[in-house]
């Protein structure tokens, strides 16, 4: 993306970010003929009248971001999609694009097709790309973003985004309407499917057919979602970077998104440089997460909500990696103190009895590729175990593998296919679902999955650490997969004195089961 290879290096996200703003300042861009948003109006990008604005500024041929409105009704919005408020009973944000900038954009909304008569106005985000930062020429993507609460737990809401000149509520284009369904008010059955490393292309695709298949409540993507940098070094020299890969993301996962809430954690290919010091402008530009997190500012990846009995938590790896460390420390440590705080709170809380966290770099893991995150280990293992988190998923590694239960690094219990784990006394059970959609990584040992089990004392495998890769051999990896997959999650809440349980089903792009196993844990 414009640093010198040798120098990328060595930098952190928030110097390579300094780097390429200097190297594409103001003069330099007005030299070669464009001005980023960034440069005019002092952001990664830029909401509604500022952006307006900054069209104004007076410069040579082209050009900052393009901001020039055509007829409204010759624009159609693409890439849908939805995600959670704090409170997914009562809160929900309707996000979308459009290929030119539109006036008067707004969501319309209803409890049934035919009235849509409360009308919400939206945010759009404008995100500006010059020629020379990525593979294509100057690049404007117009994100729009409308926060919907209030809502009332339990209930399907029939939903419509437009602009002026394209009114969903218009009989002929009823066909655009999608639906949403709040969490309900009260413990129910639910399900929610997980996985990481999707991109764009065929097998992303294919998953995501299977998905809607599914029914769930919403959907977990841990980190890695579009590979717009697909080097993903977390480095300006990252080679390929093309913004216009988002575009075609969210087109893809439309068909999902537009009706499942689609909440992401962020991967190390999720870092950009050029947007802002954390890399991660581009991707607020994008989404509109939960705002309940530590560090808004440099985490808007970390956040919590709860859905009926079960808590889940996003995190963001890319703050204690070692493998790649170009965000490492970035919050100081306060990520962690907030984990803990977090954990603390849902297990004292009566209503909540399942814990799930997601996020990127894996805590277990024996691919050949990236294995297991050392920083995890450190950092946030000793938290799981200490609030005893029901179910870790995790992406980064492209393939299925599930391990025994493990405290401490060991395996207390041995949990073989359709097996059953507690962990109030057993441990806690690690998934890397990062076969979305992404080529396929490689393990040392045989691959062992449903149907085809086959049972190993050891794997070896590696751990990276903060002082480079370190060789160990491993008797927790229990089902290795490598093909495309995902996980489904089936949550049964219970009654006082009774047992919750979770399902948890590891199914292949195919449609096939390749593991099975529960969480169980008694109501108190």
């Amino acid at each position: 993306m414009g640093v010198p290879e040798q120098l990328a290096a060595r930098m952190s996200m928030a110097e390579q970010h300094e780097y390429l703003r200097a190297r594409f300042s103001r003069r330099t861009m007005i030299r070669g003929g464009a001005v980023t948003l960034g440069a005019v109006a002092g952001g990664a990008f830029v909401p509604g009248a500022v952006a307006q604005a900054a069209t104004k500024t007076s410069v040579p041929t082209q050009t900052a971001a393009r901001t020039e409105s055509v007829d409204g009704a010759l624009v159609a919005p693409f890439g849908r999609h939805l995600a959670w408020g704090s409170d997914p009973r009562t809160e929900i944000t309707v996000s979308w694009q459009v290929p030119v900038a539109v006036q008067k954009p707004f969501v319309r909304i209803g409890a049934h097709p035919w009235d849509l008569s409360h009308k919400i106005d939206a945010e759009v985000r404008t995100l500006f790309t010059p020629a020379g930062v990525g593979a294509s020429g100057n690049h404007t993507q117009y994100y729009v973003h409308a926060k919907l609460t209030h809502l009332r737990p339990g209930r399907t809401y029939y939903y419509g985004v437009g602009h002026a000149g394209f009114d969903p509520a218009e009989a002929h284009l009823l066909g655009t309407l999608g639906t949403f369904t709040t969490a309900p008010a009260h413990k129910e059955p639910f399900t929610f499917t997980a996985f990481g490393d999707e991109g764009v292309g065929y097998h992303g695709l294919a998953n995501n057919s299977l998905l809607l298949g599914q029914n769930p409540a919403f959907h977990l993507h841990a980190g890695d979602i579009a590979y717009a940098d697909p080097a993903g070094a977390g480095q300006t020299a990252d080679a390929g970077f093309d913004s216009r890969v988002w575009d075609q993301f969210l087109a893809q996962t439309e068909s999902v998104a537009k009706s499942v809430p689609w909440m992401p954690a962020y991967g190390n290919h999720d870092m950009e440089a050029w947007y802002s010091p954390n890399g991660y402008g581009g991707e607020d530009a994008r989404w509109n997460l939960p705002d309940n997190g530590p560090d808004k500012k440099n985490l808007p990846g970390v956040y919590s909500f709860v859905y009926g009995n079960t808590a889940v938590i996003s995190l963001d790896a890319n703050d204690i990696s070692f493998e790649i460390p170009a965000n490492l420390g970035i919050s100081g440590g306060t990520q962690t103190k907030w984990l803990e705080a977090q954990l603390k709170k849902f297990r004292a809380s009566k209503d909540v009895d399942f814990v799930v966290v997601f996020f990127h770099h894996c805590a277990y893991c024996t691919s050949t590729s990236h294995a297991s995150e050392g920083g995890v280990r450190q950092e946030w293992v000793p938290l799981f175990e200490k609030y005893t988190v029901d179910l870790v998923i995790n992406g980064h590694n492209h393939q299925y593998e599930r391990t025994d239960v493990i405290k401490a690094g060991k395996v207390t219990k041995k949990l073989p296919i359709g097996g059953t784990a507690y962990p109030e006394t057993d441990g806690v059970v690690y998934v890397t679902a990062g076969a979305a959609g992404r080529s396929l990584y490689a393990f040392t040992a045989a691959q062992s999955y449903e149907g085809h089990e086959n049972e190993v004392e050891s794997v070896a495998s590696f751990v990276n650490t903060k002082d480079g890769k370190v060789d160990e051999t491993v008797a927790w990896s229990r089902v290795r997969y490598l093909d495309y997959s995902f996980l489904r999650v089936d949550v049964t809440p219970a009654s006082k004195g009774r047992t919750a349980t979770l399902k948890v089903r590891g199914i292949a792009e195919t449609g096939e089961e390749v593991d099975r196993f529960t969480v169980a844990r008694r109501v108190r």
